[in-house]
Parts: structure tokens; sequence; C-alpha cells
């Protein structure tokens, strides 16, 4: 089942259940796609996995950033809320990889490359990012990178 297909579902689902908080973020999502259908002159019923992935993802880093406003503000209340629906959100993108595995793809692309001058650093993060897009979180990447080459 596709991501478009599983949010109409639960748009479904949440309104029997009259869960509202869920209600609103599935919607929203819902609009975002409709929103990028159009942006992109798409035409069908649904949007393609990989847009709609990264659309979702795109949403939780607006929550994030909120997160951190509303934080820096003292604003409690609306971080709760935030955090709340990132949560909601996060639970509909696939599993992202582990500090873990990120070293060892990181040490065998270094063993492939040899010797990675450090003015080419961004170069080689550029190209594991590549590899891993959509499979791991980018600042994790960038992190574990700079600290194999200390």
């Amino acid at each position: 089942m596709t991501l478009h297909k599983q949010i109409k579902d639960g748009i479904k689902e949440a309104m029997i259940k009259k869960d509202e908080i869920r209600l609103m973020v599935l919607r929203g999502i819902l609009s975002a796609f409709m929103n990028e259908m159009v942006a992109k002159k798409m035409t069908g019923d649904e949007l393609p996995d990989e847009d709609a992935t990264n659309i979702v993802r795109r949403l939780v880093k607006q929550r994030k950033d909120s997160i951190e406003q509303f934080t820096k503000g003292g604003r409690m209340d609306l971080v709760k809320a935030e955090e709340t629906e990132m949560k909601m959100l996060e639970t509909l993108l696939p599993q992202l990889m582990s500090k873990d595995e990120i070293i060892k793809v990181v040490e065998a692309k270094k063993a492939q490359a040899g010797e990675v001058d450090k003015s080419k650093l961004g170069q080689f993060i550029g190209g594991i990012m590549k590899d891993l897009k959509g499979k791991a979180d980018g600042a994790l990447v960038k992190e574990v990178v700079e600290e194999s080459f200390k």
C-alpha cells in the first residue's frame, strides 16, 4: 500500500475514532501531498512513495524547527503540541540507519577511496549521502565522516 493511500485510510480511521490531533496531522499531510501534485502538475490520484516520503520528511523538519523556536521563546505548551505532531509524522517514515551502520558504510567508502584530502571532505560526504539517500540522517552522516577524519 502506498503512503498516500495509508494517509487516506488513516484519516478515515481517525474520524471514526474521533482522534482530533491525529486527524489534523493526517489532513495536513494530505494537503501537502495535494499541493505538491498541483505544483508539479501531476495527474492521477496518488503521489509516488518517494515524493510522499520526502514531503513527510520536510514536515518533520518543519516541526523540529518550530520546536527549537518555541523552546527559545519559552512556549512549552506549543513545544509539546509540535512534539506530538512530529512523533506522529515520524511513524510514517521508513526506519533510518543507526550510527553503527553509518560508520560501517563510511569506513567501507573510506577504504575504497583511499586517502581523502580534507579539502575534499564535502565531496566525500556528498558521495556517501547519494548512496544513503533516504536511508540515513544527513547530519548524522556528516558527524560520522568528520569524526572518522580526526
